[in-house]
Formats: C-alpha cells, structure tokens, sequence
C-alpha cells in the first residue's frame, strides 16, 4: 500500500476530474463485452484461479459498493471499511456467482452507478482526508476513482472476453502501473527493479540491493507485473521472471 507521502503523487490526487470520466469509459466497455456472454460462459473458468466469469463480475460489483459505503462514510463523518470481513466478502462472491447473465449484468451495472452517484456526492470535499479501507491500510479519498479504475481495467482481462492488457488505452495503463507500482512498493518477495516506461515513467520496486532495469510500455509492463500477459511467449521473452505465485 503506498504510504500517504507517495499517494500524493498518483493520478487523481488532488484532483479526481481527469480520472473519473475514464473510469466511466473502461466501464462501459467493460459492460460492452459482458452482455455478450451467454449463460454457460459465466460459469466456465477465467483468467484468476478458481474462479468464474461470474466470480469476477460479483467482485466488480460487490467492490463498487464497498467504494461507495466509504464515500458516504466518509460524507457522514462514520469511518466505514472496505468490506465488513474476509468471510462475509467470500460468501457474497460465492452466493453471487451463482446468479444467472442477466442478474450478474444488472448487478454489475446498477451498482457502477450507484458508485458514480457516491462519488458525486462527495463534491469538494478535501481529497487528501484519509480513510482506512482495512485494518492499518488508509487512503486519500480523491483516489478512490483511480482505485477503481485499477478493479475495472484489470478485472475487464480477467474475464477472458477478447480484452487483453495491452488493448488498454495509454493514458489507463498509464494510471493502473503507476498505482500498481506504488502498490508493490518495496515488496521483498520481488528482486529489486528499476522500473522504466517508455512513457517516461520510472519507479524502484522489491527489495535490496542492486536492480535490474525492466523496460517497456505501460501496458506491457502492467501486464508483466500484474501477471495478466497475454498467452504469447514472445510477448514477454525480455522481461525477467516473477517469483512462483507472484500476483498483484
């Protein structure tokens, strides 16, 4: 999680404008492609392990009304966490994958807009107020759009529905690595990299010691990361390997 100093310097700090009508976009081209899957094709296996299609849009969904508890949490003065518990949250996902296309679709579009509506609601509240979406993790609040640009996009791959990481628009993946990255942080599973986009981004990630410079678009690098490449081993043949069961 990035510490409050380095939040500061994500997109959407300050200002969540630019953010949010690119949020609203990756949505609905995220909708675009889910109303094209039939009912069998929600219950076959996706990208992420032990899961549905239907699996991943009861996330999205059950994601976006956690975001918007902490908006109107955050309106109320009441500190509302992300989400109640970790059991709670995997019986929701699981209760919820078993739902038929038209109800994952309504779900998953009614409760974007319930979000969009929170995050209106929020107006010109101050953005560097921060709020605690689990126990010890607190974030500005004008960086809740960015952060669910980050559900949405990645999630929108994990899918498995014709859209790959590097069918992203630059300006998200641009976005999603930079959080991404601040994420990671000096996470000690990971070999120390030095990160260098060809956008101009450039960042240290992992632990100690020397790093071995990692070099690429955005969206080749978010996918390197994120371990959301496509199945094409010449995509990925000049980037180093992650760690066995690395996700982020």
């Amino acid at each position: 999680m990035p510490s409050v100093e380095e939040q500061s310097e994500l997109p959407g700090a300050g200002d969540m404008r630019p953010v949010r009508p690119r949020k609203l976009e990756a949505t609905q081209r995220l909708l675009g492609d889910t109303i094209a899957i039939d009912e069998r094709s929600w219950q076959e296996p996706c990208h992420l392990p032990g899961w549905t299609r239907a699996h991943v849009a009861t996330h999205l969904a059950r994601n976006a009304d956690a975001f918007t508890r902490v908006a109107a949490g955050m309106m109320t003065g009441i500190n509302t966490p992300l989400y109640i518990s970790e059991r709670e949250r995997f019986n929701d996902i699981e209760r919820g994958s078993e739902r038929r296309a038209l109800d994952l679709q309504v779900d998953l579009d009614t409760s974007a807009g319930r979000l969009n509506h929170g995050l209106d609601e929020l107006g010109d509240i101050d953005g560097s107020r921060l709020v605690e979406i689990s126990p010890g993790r607190k974030l500005r609040i004008d960086l809740l759009p960015l952060a669910r640009l980050r559900e949405v996009a990645l999630h929108h791959v994990d899918l498995a529905c014709g859209f790959t990481v590097l069918d992203m628009d630059d300006d998200i993946a641009r976005w999603v690595l930079e959080w991404t990255c601040y994420w990671i942080g000096d996470d000690p599973r990971l070999a120390p990299l030095q990160i260098e986009s060809t956008s101009g981004f450039h960042t240290r990630l992992g632990g100690t010691g020397r790093p071995t410079a990692v070099g690429g678009s955005d969206a080749l690098l978010l996918g390197w990361l994120t371990n959301r490449l496509p199945d094409d081993p010449s995509v990925a043949k000049t980037l180093p390997a992650l760690p066995e069961g690395w996700w982020a």
